[in-house]
């Protein structure tokens, strides 16, 4: 049985219900869509603002806590700080972002320099050297390198290098002849071309550059694999010595690499994508020096778009905003600054956020509620007949071994080696962010363990995460409010929404890639003889049924691309369920009233619109477009759609039968969890 509802709101006939009516439109019925059913008020009532792409129940609280943060930040801003503290640079790094006629009256000056030393470049082995100096001035690189626990020995970090270099992220976008890709490839040459021509170059020139950076991005595409293959830790796992690498991997000064980002007594790293690195190589060894120089300011220009200038930030958002998402206008100014302040002192504003909005009543009642979720998921494992008892067990015991984390971290970032200095330019100072946060990394991860006690999200996230390496489940402080949680309202609200969350994050836990790592967060079979086919062919039926969707008219959803997260919620849906129905099972028990029907909805029906007002949102189609070839989450729309057909207790709280367009039949619904 699960624990007493201490970590829920208690049945008491002062508590509201949390679903509000007019987030819905009942003129639809539940079989027909639920989606629509259940959120189709709310998005009447919140069309998309030219500002969005996308916006949603996780955006509506997001824009909520960016307020808040805004105050905090201007209050801040207000009064004189010693140079050097975390709150002069808050409100130095705000103002600055703040100061447009600045920015503006720059332009890309800060950047001229930079620019002709690439330009002046005579030497293949001076343009190789400057090509890793020039990541810390924000110009990418044809590979991503960073530390982080080693998957084969998860309480160690180590050195990890993969594929990068595509300045549209994915590698269809280059390849694909699909109409819409080949739309999106063209836009992006024009886009190229014009950011040339901004910075002073004639059309011919900016043409020419344009094609060297097509030429390189191109060829790393074709080395590069999908995000499907991505998703598949073994195959993306290659350690070896640092000899071995360095003769793997010939023509490059891989020494030279690792000093300029402060190692010099390298070991042993993993490869993610040999393949990938390789013909990054093989580019920056066969390229002719003139495309080298090209793409290299691309990346210089590319990557400061946001700091030099309306004119340049107008040109970026206008392709990969506006071209690529379909958002009309970029964030207010405010919003954009809140964001970055919050992106690069995320647990120093993090901790002026918790202790002015965070009540610590519900940092406690959500520890009780995790616990609530943890019984219930060992609940639903003892319950599945397809595993084996040794399978089950181990399952189990990784459960209880989950490390929770709620709210906000223990320990707080340090950011006194963080120098902002409002006499320098946006771009220096960026730059300034860029080298703290190497040598931080560096010095507190190389050759070290791995700290459990990190945060991955800021506590004003509006989000969860599981990580399998840590096997921890974290709730940021910033999701744990209405429609996520709501402390007036009764268990079928809070076990709907919340409880959903909970469950899907720890549903990570024995997920597609999840299952593959053991409680302490090595990557290792544990799944008795049999039961891993038995989880696949199960799994296969959820890839199935959402690369059947028709997410638009001319495209279909990816199944493979997002069964962790379908998954996620498949099992988030079960496991609260079960959790909620306990909780009233306890609540009855102990002589409290049951919940009622109110407003003509049952308990369970509150459950399952409480759990669809979280997705709730409008996007344009060119956001679907996007995130269906690139996101492993599946549209708002989906995750209700998609998901509750699956589920048997929502057909019995709704009366859904086969003569209802969304009836699944059992025989053909997902059975995992």
């Amino acid at each position: 049985m699960a624990m007493t509802t201490v970590g829920c709101v208690q049945n008491t006939a002062e508590q509201g219900i949390g679903i509000k009516p007019e987030n819905m439109n009942d003129t639809v019925a539940p079989g027909t869509d639920f989606y629509q059913y259940a959120c189709g008020g709310w998005i009447k009532a919140n069309p998309l603002k030219p500002e969005y792409s996308r916006f949603g129940s996780f955006d509506a609280v997001a824009e909520l806590n960016r307020e808040q943060m805004k105050d905090l930040i201007l209050g801040l801003s207000e009064e004189k700080h010693e140079k050097g503290s975390v709150d002069q640079k808050i409100s130095d790094l705000y103002s600055m972002m703040m100061d447009s006629t600045r920015q503006n009256a720059d332009g890309f000056e800060p950047i001229k320099a930079d620019l002709a030393a690439i330009e002046a470049i005579e030497v293949r082995d001076d343009a190789l050297r400057m090509m890793v100096e020039n990541s810390f001035k924000g110009a990418g690189e044809l590979w991503g390198a960073g530390i982080g626990a080693d998957m084969m020995d998860s309480k160690n970090n180590i050195v990890e290098i993969g594929q990068s270099g595509l300045s549209m992220g994915q590698k269809e976008y280059y390849l694909s002849d699909d109409p819409a890709f080949a739309k999106i490839r063209e836009a992006f040459k024009k886009h190229v071309v014009k950011m040339f021509q901004l910075i002073g170059d004639d059309e011919e020139t900016a043409k020419r550059k344009m094609e060297s950076v097509m030429a390189i991005e191109t060829r790393m595409a074709k080395a590069s694999k999908s995000r499907v293959e991505l998703r598949d830790p073994a195959s993306n796992y290659h350690k070896m010595t640092y000899d071995e690498f360095k003769e793997q991997f010939k023509g490059y000064d891989w020494d030279r690499y690792c000093h300029i980002n402060f190692i010099d007594d390298l070991k042993e790293l993993t490869v993610g994508q040999p393949e990938a690195i390789k013909e990054a190589v093989a580019i920056l060894d066969q390229t002719d020096l003139r495309q080298l120089k090209d793409w290299m300011e691309w990346n210089l220009l590319d990557g400061n778009a946001t700091v030099l200038g309306d004119d340049i930030f107008n040109q970026n958002f206008d392709f990969y905003n506006r071209t690529m998402q379909g958002q009309q206008e970029p964030l207010p100014r405010w919003k954009r600054s809140v964001s970055t302040v919050s992106g690069i002192l995320g647990e120093a504003v993090g901790q002026l956020y918790v202790e002015k909005y965070f009540p610590a009543e519900n940092k406690e009642r959500m520890v009780e509620l995790v616990k609530n979720l943890q019984e219930a998921l060992s609940e639903r494992i003892d319950a599945q007949e397809w595993m084996s008892d040794s399978t089950k067990a181990y399952a189990k015991e990784k459960l209880s071994t989950f490390y929770v984390k709620i709210g906000y971290p223990d320990k707080w970032k340090d950011y006194s080696k963080l120098e902002i200095d409002p006499d320098k330019t946006l771009y220096e100072n960026m730059q300034a962010v860029r080298t703290w946060r190497a040598k931080k990394e560096v010095e507190e991860k190389y050759g070290k363990p791995v700290d459990r006690d990190e945060w991955y999200m800021t506590p004003q996230t509006v989000n969860a995460y599981y990580n399998p390496t840590t096997n921890e489940i974290c709730f940021p402080a910033g999701i744990l409010q209405y429609p996520f949680f709501d402390m007036q309202a009764d268990d079928a609200f809070n076990y709907g929404a919340i409880g959903v969350v909970i469950g899907h994050e720890m549903t990570h836990g024995f997920d597609d890639q999840g299952r593959q790592f053991d409680k302490d967060g090595n990557f290792r079979d544990w799944w008795a003889a049999g039961d891993a086919d038995k989880f696949k062919e199960r799994a296969q039926v959820m890839v199935d049924f959402f690369s059947s969707i028709n997410v638009l008219p001319d495209l279909k959803g990816n199944g493979e691309l997002t069964l962790g997260e379908n998954l996620a919620d498949h099992g988030g849906l079960q496991v609260a369920y079960t959790a909620f129905k306990n909780a009233q099972k306890k609540a009855e028990a102990e002589g409290k009233k049951p919940l009622e029907t109110v407003d003509g909805l049952t308990p369970d029906q509150r459950f399952f619109l409480a759990y669809a007002g979280v997705w709730a949102q409008n996007i344009t189609d060119e956001a679907i477009r996007d995130l269906t070839a690139r996101d492993p989450h599946s549209i708002g729309e989906w995750r209700v759609n998609g998901a509750l057909p699956h589920i048997d207790a929502w057909y019995e709280a709704f009366g859904i039968t086969e003569k209802d367009p969304m009836f699944v039949p059992k025989e053909k619904r997902v059975t995992i969890w």
